[in-house]
């Protein structure tokens, strides 16, 4: 019997044949903790992921959400990002497992949606994957860098092509000023990304203001294109 990730609880489930025979992966997490998460689901942004049923008419256009159109109409940020693909909505549930996972340092719950992420990111064009970077001082009050937790126990290899030159959470500013904050990356070695498409990992999306400043980055070194993967959609 296997035990669930988060609750411990036996998942009370045999292996079918497909996983017996290694051809399906057996589940990290117990049916009850899998039902309160929210897969996105239904028409969502082209760009960012972000589910448009949520959104009036006013917020959306031409199937894109209101912030990445504003985005876009930035002439720093036109074109850096081609698209987010996000797998799970920002709920109760997923606010609870991001903040064991990522603030309480609880690694091995990198492995609890490995087997979702690997078969979006096997669907995805790209010939490099990297990651959002942490501070020398986040990563070591975390112990690991999450967004590279979750990309390694997908089975997805990584290079490191940027570093972080700004110690200051991005939690703690408000929109405006992630938008308008000033290059928080550089990078470490220009080579890796040119004329290359580039998938940048993280664990989460929000504003859309630190996969931004790395895919400029990114594309400003050479980059073909830049396009990212992030588990939840803020």
């Amino acid at each position: 019997m296997s035990r669930c990730l988060l609750c411990q609880q036996e998942t009370n489930l045999q292996l079918n044949w497909r996983q017996f025979l290694g051809m399906e992966e057996a589940a990290e997490l117990c049916d009850k903790c899998q039902a309160t998460f929210q897969l996105i689901e239904g028409d969502r942004c082209q760009i960012c992921s972000r589910p448009l049923a949520e959104l009036e008419g006013v917020y959306k256009k031409d199937g894109s959400c209101q912030d990445c159109l504003r985005w876009e109409q930035d002439p720093r940020f036109h074109g850096v990002l081609a698209q987010n693909i996000s797998l799970f909505i920002y709920n109760e549930a997923m606010k609870a497992w991001v903040a064991r996972f990522k603030y309480r340092g609880d690694y091995v719950l990198a492995r609890s949606f490995a087997a979702n992420i690997r078969r979006v990111v096997q669907t995805l064009d790209y010939d490099e994957a990297t990651v959002i970077p942490l501070s020398v001082e986040r990563l070591q009050e975390r112990g690991f860098n999450q967004a590279k937790a979750l990309a390694m126990e997908a089975g997805v290899d990584v290079t490191e092509m940027l570093e972080r030159v700004h110690t200051e959470k991005q939690s703690k500013k408000s929109r405006l000023e992630r938008i308008n904050a000033s290059q928080v990356f550089r990078l470490i070695e220009k080579n890796a990304c040119q004329n290359k498409k580039i998938l940048i990992f993280d664990d989460i999306y929000t504003t859309g203001s630190t996969i931004r400043q790395a895919a400029k980055l990114l594309r400003e070194a050479g980059a073909r294109e830049v396009s990212s993967f992030t588990l939840v959609r803020g």
